[in-house]
């Protein structure tokens, strides 16, 4: 469960210029997802993501809990939120981490007039600043969980790509997503008709450890994310948030 944890994901932003499908996206007014969280073909952990249309924008939180045996080792409970404006950009991010004997808080504020990003990080124990810093941004920025709902409205087919600058708060990076492939998955929630893209944030792009990000959207309107999977080297392993349910 550590290496989905250190990866920095939870702190992913992918930033663009603002695009038509994002300022109308095709998304429900309020949606919640469940996953099961696979690591080394045994079940580390349980997701949640939702997210809640308002008269401001978007509302997204994220909860990720480790359970059974790995929870043991090492307990993780993390609580994410961002609150996006109508067209998913990104005004606030908002991260407790309790990983072990870690206790962090991390918060992004994104001025979307002056195209900044300030990112600070606490360690809640010391009750003391880790990191502080500022960095300039695009127009509209997407935090992770955004740009999830971002890719569910490029419908993006096999052969088709998008270059997007991709942000985790402390640098940016030009980083390709492509469409690859129509699959099959199946899932506790059924069988899903898929279309495979894959975001090329790993190897040397925006984190140097080599890796694959792997998101299977279903082919449908609906564009929900049945699968992510994150493959890095065997000494690692393969992480696979599958979808259990949806509401």
């Amino acid at each position: 469960m550590r290496p989905l944890l250190r990866l920095g994901l939870p702190l992913l932003v992918i930033v663009c210029p603002a695009m038509p499908q994002a300022s109308a996206p095709a998304l429900p007014s309020r949606e919640t997802l469940f996953y099961n969280v696979e690591w080394r073909l045994i079940t580390a952990g349980k997701a949640r993501l939702s997210l809640e249309q308002s008269r401001e924008g978007w509302q997204v939180a994220m909860q990720l809990d480790s359970v059974g045996l790995i929870s043991k080792f090492f307990h993780v409970a993390d609580q994410y939120s961002s609150t996006l404006n109508p067209a998913l950009c990104t005004e606030i991010v908002q991260l407790t981490a309790y990983e072990g004997n870690r206790q962090r808080e991390t918060k992004i504020t994104f001025d979307l007039s002056s195209h900044k990003a300030a990112y600070v990080e606490r360690d809640r124990l010391k009750n003391a600043v880790i990191l502080s810093h500022e960095i300039d941004t695009p127009p509209c920025v997407h935090d992770v969980p955004g740009g999830l709902y971002l890719l569910r409205t490029l419908n993006l087919e096999p052969g088709q790509s998008r270059m997007v600058a991709v942000s985790d708060g402390k640098k940016a990076v030009m980083a390709k997503v492509e469409g690859q492939a129509r699959e099959d998955v199946k899932t506790p929630e059924g069988l899903f008709h898929t279309i495979r893209s894959e975001a090329y944030l790993f190897n040397n792009v925006l984190y140097k450890r080599p890796a694959h990000l792997e998101i299977w959207l279903s082919d449908d309107r609906r564009r929900l994310p049945v699968q992510i999977r994150v493959r890095m080297p065997f000494t690692i392993g393969t992480i696979t948030l599958q979808l259990e349910k949806h509401e």
